[in-house]
């Protein structure tokens, strides 16, 4: 699908049926490469904190809640290039982002992400609660375990068995550069890279507004980071929808509040 002359009929009905929608190469090979290294150097800093907290010994060969370092990624937040059609899935209502999470695909690595799940605990059938974006980095292939997905789980209250997903499925293959958003609902998993080489890539999760993000991102960054900030950017990051930690917080103009109105 073409994201800059978004078809939002074919891309709402995509929505529906399938739960995702692809954007076949749409970054340049400039922007993968400098979004490969930052995730990939959020990988080598998160390994640090899972080893130093005690998480694992050695790191999941994954990042999370990348924001904030001035990177390609906080660019690629900032180009909302892919705003219209997070408008098809939201119904032209806000959103905000609730996951970061670089993904190096190691080679011959088995973590969490290889078994069916979906990244939304709460069900609401019917409900377009949450979106992921998978942004490849490197060539998603047969071979180093491209994701697969369920087209259609995402009507499913309960996790299928093996035995249906296995014989439903099917990977998300793409070149470098392609986009796939598919909403949080859907059952899927990574497969196992048997090659000599990385499956990078880039997972990012929006939601409504009122949905609890992984982390509090505008608190996490701070106000001094909002001062010139996109109005856009602003509300993907959470800077319209924060809670108020006191009185003093809460009784502010409609203008200061820091749960803006229309948020949900």
């Amino acid at each position: 699908m073409n994201v800059k002359e978004l078809d939002r009929e074919a891309c709402k009905l995509a929505f529906e049926t399938l739960g995702l929608v692809s954007f076949e190469a749409v970054l340049d090979a400039e922007q993968v490469r400098e979004l490969r290294q930052d995730c990939l150097d959020w990988i080598d800093l998160c390994t640090e904190y899972q080893i130093r907290y005690g998480i694992n010994d050695a790191g999941d060969g994954t990042a999370h809640q990348a924001v904030g370092r001035g990177d390609s990624i906080d660019r690629f937040l900032d180009s909302h290039l892919f705003h219209e059609a997070l408008s098809v899935f939201f119904d032209g209502g806000p959103y905000a982002l609730n996951a970061c999470t670089p993904v190096g695909g190691f080679p011959e690595a088995d973590i969490y992400i290889h078994r069916i799940h979906r990244d939304v605990g709460s069900f609401i059938p019917g409900y377009a609660l949450r979106t992921n974006m998978l942004v490849m980095l490197d060539d998603f292939t047969e071979e180093n375990g491209a994701t697969w997905v369920l087209p259609g789980s995402h009507h499913y209250r309960d996790k299928p068995d093996d035995e249906v997903f296995d014989r439903y499925s099917h990977q998300l293959l793409g070149k470098a550069g392609t986009v796939v958003l598919f909403n949080s609902y859907v059952w899927h998993r990574g497969g196992l890279n048997r090659t000599g080489k990385n499956r990078t890539a880039l997972t990012l999760s929006f939601g409504r507004p009122f949905l609890k993000p992984q982390m509090d991102y505008a608190r996490m960054l701070g106000d001094e980071y909002a001062e010139g900030l996109a109005p856009l950017t602003r509300q993907v990051l959470g800077y319209n929808c924060r809670v108020p930690t006191s009185h003093k917080e809460w009784y502010r103009l409609p203008s200061e509040r820091l749960y803006q109105a229309g948020q949900g």
